[in-house]
């Protein structure tokens, strides 16, 4: 009896084993719950609100201060979008944000706006009915961005416009004759080619005084620049030449940057930088080989880190240069060159005499 009650409990077990084998699929692992998704994806969350203000119309995302009711901070809050503007608002700093866009509907009141710091953000383009609502704007601050060309239907009282640092390539026709105001523009650090200017592309900026190129992707000299300019950067290109009387069309250029480029003594005109008002001049890090001709009433050179071998002072004086005994203790005349820079070059000491008898009022010279 024992023995046929084992067998059983034995047979029981063995069809037990073979139904929950059968039950197992080899190779097939539990299906793992699919995780929640996560928003934003890539994009470290909003600041929480702020405490509230004392000014009921002030977005609780961002920072009204009680001393200065024109202003208003959004800027360094991890934001989206930008919040409603407030009516009162002339001062606005939205920058190191992750905002994308400029939506109407948060600038409908904000007519008052002189000054928009937009630095930092993801705005790829603007729109014109934003734009067109901000006739008071002065200063509009767009650097680091995504623009891919210089924005349309500016207002026309703007005084400065940055845009460095995006990916701008193309600047639309027509797009600076309204703004006679602009005195700055800041176009470094994008991708404009030679391709891009033409003579009429400035047309408009009468009154530009500072204009920057540095850092973009020219060969040549842009045409048709603001003869008004005081202030001219264009480094960092890969300008090989100069045309002849190029730089005589703006009589007020005081500053001037040529700094890493291409330019060689064979693409540049003897009196190319003798001009009555130009007090400062750049040109490191190119291909020359001699000192270039300048006007007596520049003030600091810089040609280090080029390929001069030797100096010839009476060659380059910009004034007659007498023996040193005749030479006139009025300093009224003499060329007014306080600072110049030689370094890496390939000239060795000492400095020649005729060149510091020609450039008497020298006070440094980095040799």
């Amino acid at each position: 009896m024992k023995a046929a009650f084992r067998l059983l409990l034995l047979l029981i077990l063995v069809l037990i084993s073979e139904v929950n084998g059968q039950r197992r699929k080899p190779g097939r692992k539990p299906a793992r719950p699919t995780p929640e998704p996560v928003e934003p994806t890539e994009l470290p969350p909003p600041l929480p609100p702020g405490p509230p203000s004392i000014f009921p119309d002030c977005p609780r995302e961002c920072f009204c201060p009680p001393d200065f009711p024109s202003a208003l901070y959004c800027d360094s809050r991890n934001l989206r979008k930008v919040p409603l503007i407030p009516p009162r608002i002339h001062y606005l700093y939205l920058q190191n944000n992750f905002i994308d866009s400029l939506p109407e509907e948060s600038f409908k009141n904000a007519t008052e706006l002189r000054w928009v710091n937009l630095d930092n953000n993801r705005i790829k383009k603007l729109d014109r009915r934003v734009m067109e609502q901000l006739g008071s704007l002065v200063f509009l601050y767009m650097e680091k961005n995504q623009l891919k060309e210089v924005p349309s239907f500016l207002p026309a009282n703007l005084e400065q416009l940055r845009l460095s640092r995006n990916q701008i390539s193309k600047i639309p026709s027509g797009v600076f004759n309204k703004l006679e105001h602009l005195v700055l523009l800041d176009l470094h650090h994008n991708k404009l080619s030679d391709g891009v200017f033409n003579k009429n592309t400035f047309r408009g900026l009468k009154n530009l005084m500072q204009l920057n190129l540095a850092h973009n992707i020219l060969r040549k000299l842009p045409p048709g620049l603001p003869s008004a300019v005081h202030q001219l950067f264009l480094d960092r290109n890969n300008i090989e030449d100069i045309p002849d009387d190029y730089f005589k069309e703006f009589p007020n250029l005081a500053f001037l940057r040529l700094n890493y480029n291409q330019i060689s003594d064979k693409g540049l005109p003897k009196n190319s930088f003798n001009l009555s008002n130009l007090l400062v001049l750049q040109l490191a890090h190119n291909k020359l080989t001699t000192m270039p001709f300048i006007n007596p009433k520049l003030e600091h050179l810089y040609l280090n880190d080029n390929s001069i071998e030797k100096i010839n002072g009476t060659q380059i004086c910009p004034t007659s240069l007498v023996t040193f005994q005749e030479y006139s203790s009025d300093l009224e005349n003499v060329p007014r060159l306080r600072y110049l820079r030689l370094d890496g070059n390939q000239l060795k000491p000492p400095i020649p005499l005729d060149l510091m008898m020609c450039f008497r009022l020298l006070q440094s010279v980095v040799f």
